[in-house]
């Protein structure tokens, strides 16, 4: 079998990723809630929006945040093949630098979606970036280039036609690719140093978009949980091997939240598994079908669970019992997750509005908007008193003015 793998000499920087960081999607423990407090909440463009800029490209993938610079993907020309990653000042929105990379894979996909679909990852001191056509990219947070791999070469049916979407995360010191789809199906675990298989597992045939979940245990140790149509796998991610399976099926677009050792499954409407401090085994703590999510996947806040269905409306719902709390009907369609920050949930529905709504309120009550006009179907990155956000032509920095 070929593989296409090309390393550069890799210099490590001194830095590493802060508090205030926002490294992965949905966020540091990618569950999509912040600490981050002084938000603004009653949205009005003269006064919140602190930059925009144009991107090259198309795009779905959320920003990360290092730091005092922001870093995107987009895919551009005409069959999505130029590959861009993108490095700005999180001041003022300039470009610190911009790499650009041709296609090795498949670029088709659904006219609503793009080939910069996952969103990256970093540890903070490398970026790894993979498009939905399986190419790899891992750069330092300068942008030097210090690895390559193009997937379709090593597994050439590994796609699906309405686009790839799973994001990459690191799980015990491993870059972890889930590769999910109708043929050549797989998640494997890559050497971060040169993009090198550690280990493959073979997934079920069919096409996902869920981005898996880390558990930590209480040694320390982590547990990759992933998600497919068949269920949870919790898997070693030093050795891809499994310790436990839940098998009643699972949601292949939302993707699952942990809190406190509970996951929270889009399955059979929402489901909460206990997992076992160790990571060896869970049980089922509660199922509430009124909870069940649509495209954005749910959010756990404090004592209390949230979900957008297919009707715009979020849920909230108890944590302990599952028991439905309140309903919000909120104006969608939603493709991207919402945040959760100072007790304020931000979401973006399809056609560029953001709505503020107030956790604190009894029933849920919105307490500011914002219409960007352009499609959005990305889960923002919070970082220092601001929220990032993108569309298919620009990305907003939205905060406080007069924290600048």
């Amino acid at each position: 079998m070929k593989k296409i793998i090309i390393t550069f000499t890799f210099a490590a920087l001194a830095n590493g990723l802060a508090a205030g960081d926002w490294p992965g999607f949905r966020g540091p423990l990618g569950n999509g809630v912040s600490d981050e407090v002084g938000l603004p909440v009653a949205l009005d463009a003269k006064k919140h929006i602190a930059w925009r800029i144009d991107l090259p490209g198309r795009g779905l993938s959320s920003p990360l945040v290092v730091g005092d610079r922001v870093f995107v993907t987009a895919s551009g020309g005409t069959r999505q093949d130029r590959l861009q990653i993108l490095c700005l000042n999180a001041a003022d929105g300039s470009v610190i630098w911009q790499r650009q990379f041709w296609a090795m894979g498949s670029t088709m996909c659904h006219n609503k979606t793009s080939i910069a679909g996952p969103t990256p990852v970093t540890d903070g001191r490398r970026l790894f970036a993979i498009f939905s056509s399986n190419d790899l990219f891992c750069l330092d947070l300068d942008g030097n280039l210090q690895w390559l791999r193009g997937m379709t070469l090593d597994y050439p049916n590994a796609r699906n036609s309405l686009g790839m979407a799973s994001s990459l995360v690191l799980a015990g010191g491993v870059l972890v690719a889930q590769v999910e789809n109708d043929s050549e199906s797989f998640t494997a675990g890559l050497d971060k140093q040169n993009g090198m298989n550690l280990w493959r597992v073979d997934r079920p045939k069919s096409a996902n978009w869920t981005t898996a979940t880390v558990q930590k245990t209480v040694s320390g140790t982590e547990m990759l949980l992933l998600q497919s149509g068949r269920g949870i796998h919790a898997v070693n991610p030093k050795n891809g091997k499994a310790a436990w399976h839940y098998a009643d099926g699972a949601s292949t677009i939302p993707s699952s939240a942990l809190a406190d050792g509970v996951l929270y499954v889009p399955s059979h409407g929402l489901t909460a598994l206990e997992l076992a401090d160790d990571g060896r085994s869970f049980k089922q703590k509660w199922r509430s079908s009124r909870l069940r999510p649509d495209t954005a996947s749910p959010l756990v806040h404090r004592d209390r669970i949230y979900s957008l269905n297919s009707a715009g409306v979020l849920t909230c719902g108890d944590i302990d019992s599952g028991k439905r709390l309140w309903q919000l009907r909120l104006d969608g369609p939603f493709g991207g997750s919402p945040v959760v920050a100072d007790n304020h949930l931000y979401v973006f529905n399809e056609e560029g509005m953001v709505q503020v709504v107030d956790l604190s309120s009894p029933e849920g009550r919105i307490a500011g908007e914002m219409d960007l006009g352009e499609m959005i179907q990305c889960s923002p990155a919070v970082s220092n008193g601001a929220l990032y956000v993108r569309s298919n032509r620009r990305i907003w920095k939205i905060a406080r003015k007069t924290q600048l």
